[in-house]
């Protein structure tokens, strides 16, 4: 299966113009005095290692451990879309090949071209000179098993809520033939009802309910999370929404892409302020901005190429979070209605906040934390001490 080539859905004038650049413009680059000799060095060991490899690397097995050792001798940050160094060295030598993230093993040990590899060794530069991300140099990432074009507009996505997606949210719905069971991976799936006993317990209430008939993305960014929850629950009308009418832009792309214009609708709105308070979604899914103030001055150099307001949401990094455990159950399905809530790091300053309230955090096999679940009779509950946080907030403002 060859890459899927997102890049040609978007305006030429919307593509990163760093698409365009090739190798000699890094080896020519103007740096500050201070990190020009490290540069240098840089620049040198790279191109002695790289003419090795031309000389004596012949299979794609052999350039996988050469990008690996090159990340790792580099101090590359790997933690947007890929996990480790030998899924981003993976992701940058099949991307190259035009060949799917998920290759059989099988022809690892095809020999390759010179040209074959001076295009890898390519790619592998620019990731490790310009630190930019690898999903931005390629316009491409993958979320729940699906493409995604990705450009500096959007984060890059990377949200254990994919697990939830993937298995449909059981136990909390009841699943069909589209779910898939945490680590089943290409086998054939088997019937949803002799499935159940392979399904990862993330910790979601057993409720088994009939299937969310409407969902909403709040926050949407690029439009993974909406496009995947369309794709498990086809029969779902799905709305999205961001106040970036950037980041819209890209959503659209990859609604578009992905045949969705008819499910999934695409909302310009600060939050909720665009939608009618109607109790009408049984789910609400956001990934809003929680970096704290201390963590954003401290990015590495990797995540400068983010949208810093799709990342910063004040000195805790819970600005957006405590208005939408506010305003949330006004949208939710008054029954049953479920908001899944990711808010990463600031997990241990969301406790501190609402030290009285027993969130249920979920539990992932696949790794990541600080995302939690809590329904629309738990939210109201608890509202009075989400106005006070609100009330706080405007205060400060």
């Amino acid at each position: 299966m060859s890459q899927p080539n997102l890049s040609a859905d978007m305006p030429k004038s919307a593509v990163n113009e760093r698409q365009e650049m090739v190798s000699d413009a890094f080896l020519a680059t103007d740096f500050m005095d201070d990190e020009a000799a490290d540069m240098s060095m840089t620049l040198e060991q790279m191109r002695v290692s790289f003419n090795e490899a031309m000389q004596s690397l012949f299979s794609i097995r052999d350039m996988i451990r050469f990008a690996v050792t090159q990340l790792r001798s580099h101090d590359v940050v790997v933690a947007q879309g890929t996990t480790d160094e030998f899924a981003e060295a993976a992701a940058i030598v099949l991307h190259s090949l035009s060949l799917d993230w998920a290759v059989d093993e099988q022809i690892l040990d095809c020999r390759l071209t010179n040209s074959e590899k001076a295009d890898i060794l390519t790619l592998l530069q620019d990731r490790i000179v310009q630190r930019c991300p690898l999903s931005y140099l390629i316009n491409l990432a993958y979320f729940c098993d699906l493409p995604f074009y990705v450009d500096e507009r959007v984060l890059i996505p990377r949200s254990p809520i994919a697990e939830l997606i993937r298995q449909q949210l059981y136990p909390y719905y009841d699943i069909n033939e589209l779910a898939r069971p945490i680590g089943s991976g290409n086998q054939q799936q088997k019937k949803a009802e002799d499935a159940k006993s392979l399904f990862f317990n993330h910790g979601l209430e057993a409720k088994q309910l009939a299937q969310p008939e409407r969902i909403l993305d709040l926050c949407t960014g690029s439009g993974c999370i909406a496009i995947a929850l369309a794709t498990r629950f086809v029969d779902a009308a799905v709305d999205a929404t961001d106040l970036d009418k950037a980041a819209l832009e890209v959503a659209a792309v990859n609604v578009e892409h992905h045949g969705l214009g008819h499910q999934v609708n695409l909302i310009e709105s600060d939050l909720f302020a665009k939608l009618p308070a109607e109790h009408q979604y049984d789910l609400i899914v956001t990934n809003p901005p929680y970096v704290d103030a201390a963590t954003m001055a401290d990015l590495p150099q990797e995540f400068l190429y983010e949208p810093d307001h799709a990342l910063a949401a004040g000195q805790d990094g819970l600005d957006l979070v405590h208005r939408i455990l506010h305003d949330a159950p006004d949208y939710l399905n008054q029954k049953d209605g479920l908001l899944i809530c990711e808010v990463g790091d600031s997990e241990w300053a969301l406790r501190q906040a609402y030290p009285d309230i027993v969130f249920n955090w979920l539990q992932f096999a696949w790794g990541g934390t600080g995302i939690f679940a809590m329904d629309y009779e738990d939210l109201m509950n608890h509202r009075h001490l989400f106005a006070a946080q609100v009330a706080r907030l405007d205060d400060i403002n």
